[in-house]
């Protein structure tokens, strides 16, 4: 896949101009919109003059990460309006179509928000194209929702409203996401804001150790783990194999380690006669937990120092010891980060346990390379929910390390039970000091009782045998699961291929997406006279029964729209305890008759597939074949006295079965 580089830094640009690219963080809000103004509008160019250069198709699709490279989205509907004749609404609606979004961060402080000022000035003035006009760029932007800043232009915003698809890096994440832009689709469930979720995954030819391949391939079994969900053939793998390897590996850390250890105090002003101490610095016999990432204050880099008196028993137990390899980096600009490394570092510095755990500054991918294999258990503690997907202990799976991690980002989906450790999490407790507390606590009774005894509990062949089959399990349960061959094949089919037909049904019928824009216009200008008058319902009981049948009617006034461009549902399912809809499913109703004044009868019948508590509500949704979801539009009507409720809770479950 050829990779384009963009530098600003050539003789022909001004010094301004030149200083664009100068770094990768820092500078202020105007520099950082002129990085992103390149990447994206600047990108796109590349790519179509790399195109044309090379003989290479033009892509179908575009794919922007954050919003970091949305501007291209503008740049698309200049391209159309330039080359189509189309308008600006009209060329959105092309761009959309073969548009994917993927928001990185669960928190709005991670996106990037620029003053709507400084955006009219980079797309108006000396800059401005005359059927672009910036209202309506900073439209696509605007926080004009419940909550929103209405002086900033939020890029995030603005990649939902360009993309046709979007999604977050997890399943947790994605629903995080939906609850985070929600008021983009006001009167929405939560689960019908139209943000998916791809987890991530790894590249395992860059992150596992070529030890674990030798060995994959001396058992016999690599043949068997390449291009494949089944990772079975792990079982064939001898246990003594497996526990030499991971001892070669922790070997390997120990002395790269060292190395690191000896330059950094060296850099520090220490002499190499007071650097004896070095030469023990960690044990290749020791159990040894990994801990390296970037240090934004939710990752708790500092959550095992809550209680240092009894970190220092763990790490000197006499019986089962632990030893600790931490690596971070912080932002340039982060202070607060910078305090949480030192915190490490002036306990790493005790002489009583500085061979016991070690700090390694300038955190990198040379580093990270022995560090994941060397590891036997990855540890992340991030503050629930704050870890969009975390990559870290993926790398560490697939070189046989296991996880012991708060459930949050990849972790809240793929563990299950046997394949790590969860930190117990302490949601709801708002005391942030206090929940530190118990999941610090929480996290050294998982050391204390399970991870270590597990460790050092060796069988008659003096191997730890209940261990290794966490291993395996750990390697056939996450493996597949965990490669970027598989995170690439799902956006391959739930999102590239979706947009790649969507942005060919309307590459060449401009009239298509005309219709399209007018049509939108067309219902939001009518929406305020749709609305849901009388629903009937027959056929179950208080207490429904498998088999039994819901007969529905519902009498709507649609206003100037026809039957043919709404969809008319019923949202039914399981409902629980606190009155909400458990994996509610959608059936539509047909249309069964026309009345005077814009008046129409719609009927469908319901049958149920499981028994105890049912309840459903029917709501009203904008129809096109173009539309990429059914809320694309931001358009639902409820029943009158539903949109009178608050809670979506009572709106989902308001009407009973019985009813």
């Amino acid at each position: 896949v050829p990779l384009l580089l963009l530098d600003s830094d050539i003789e022909a640009n001004s010094q301004p101009l030149r200083d664009v690219t100068d770094r990768l963080y820092g500078g202020a809000t105007d520099h950082r919109l002129l990085q992103e103004l390149l990447l994206g509008i600047g990108g796109i160019r590349a790519v179509r003059a790399y195109c044309d250069i090379t003989g290479a198709p033009a892509p179908e699709v575009f794919h922007t990460n954050e919003g970091h490279a949305g501007f291209l989205g503008i740049d698309r509907i200049r391209e159309f309006i330039v080359a189509d004749g189309l308008d600006f609404d009209a060329a959105l609606e092309k761009a959309r179509a073969g548009m994917v979004f993927t928001t990185h961060t669960p928190v709005p402080a991670g996106i990037d928000r620029f003053s709507r000022e400084l955006i009219a000035q980079q797309f108006g003035g000396d800059n401005a194209f005359e059927r672009l006009p910036v209202d309506k760029i900073l439209a696509l932007g605007a926080e004009d929702y419940d909550g929103g800043d209405p002086t900033v232009f939020n890029m995030a915003v603005m990649g939902l409203r360009l993309a046709g698809r979007a999604n977050g890096v997890s399943k947790l994440h994605g629903e995080v996401s939906r609850e985070m832009f929600a008021g983009l689709w006001p009167g929405f469930d939560k689960t019908d804001v139209p943000i998916t979720s791809i987890t991530n995954g790894v590249h395992a030819p860059t992150w596992v150790a070529r030890e674990v391949f030798e060995l994959a391939e001396r058992e016999g079994v690599l043949q068997s783990l390449t291009n494949t969900r089944d990772w079975s053939a792990i079982d064939k793998v001898s246990s003594r194999a497996i526990w030499d390897t991971k001892h070669q590996l922790r070997q390997r850390l120990v002395a790269d380690v060292r190395k690191r250890v000896r330059h950094s105090w060296l850099q520090r002003g220490a002499t190499r006669a007071e650097l004896g101490w070095v030469d023990s610095v960690l044990d290749p016999d020791v159990l040894t937990i990994g801990f390296a990432r970037r240090v934004p204050s939710y990752k708790r880099l500092t959550l095992m120092l809550r209680d240092p008196a009894r970190l220092k028993r763990l790490l000197l137990d006499p019986e089962r010891p632990l030893q600790l390899v931490i690596a971070g980096k912080s932002h340039p600009a982060d202070d607060g980060g910078k305090k949480l490394i030192q915190q490490v570092v002036r306990f790493s510095d005790d002489p009583e346990v500085r061979h016991r755990i070690v700090f390694l500054p300038n955190y990198d991918i040379a580093m990270a390379q022995p560090l994941y294999p060397g590891c036997d258990v990855w540890l992340n503690n991030p503050l629930r929910p704050y870890e969009a997907c975390g990559t870290s202990g993926m790398k560490a799976a697939l070189n046989g390390g296991l996880n012991l991690s708060i459930l949050d980002g990849w972790w809240d989906e793929w563990y299950d039970g046997d394949n790590g450790w969860a930190i117990p999490s302490a949601d709801g407790v708002e005391d942030v000091d206090r929940r530190d507390d118990i999941e610090a606590a929480a996290l050294y009774d998982l050391l204390e009782l399970e991870v270590a005894p597990r460790f050092y509990d060796l069988d008659r062949d003096q191997l730890p045998s209940r261990w290794i089959e966490m291993v395996r399990h750990t390697l056939k349960s996450l493996g597949p699961k965990v490669l970027a061959s598989r995170m690439v094949r799902d956006y391959v089919h739930e999102l590239y291929t979706p947009a790649a037909v969507a942005s060919r049904r309307v590459a060449g019928d401009n009239t298509a997406v005309e219709e399209l824009a007018t049509w939108k216009a067309k219902v939001r200008a009518a929406w305020p006279n749709v609305r849901i008058e009388h629903v009937e319902s027959k056929g179950v009981s208080d207490s429904p029964s498998l088999g039994s049948t819901l007969a529905v009617k519902v009498y709507a006034s649609l206003g100037q729209l026809s039957p043919e461009e709404l969809d008319v549902q019923v949202v039914h399912g399981r409902v629980a305890g606190d009155d909400e809809l458990r994996d509610p499913r959608v059936a539509s109703l047909a249309h069964a008759e026309a009345y005077e004044g814009g008046r129409h009868r719609f009927e469908t019948e319901v049958d149920l597939d499981h028994t105890g508590p049912f309840g459903y509500t029917v709501r009203i949704l904008p129809k096109n074949d173009l539309l990429a979801s059914s809320a694309e539009v931001g358009l639902v009507a409820w029943p009158v006295d539903v949109n009178e409720l608050t809670p979506e809770v009572e709106r989902r479950a308001v009407d009973r079965a019985s009813g």
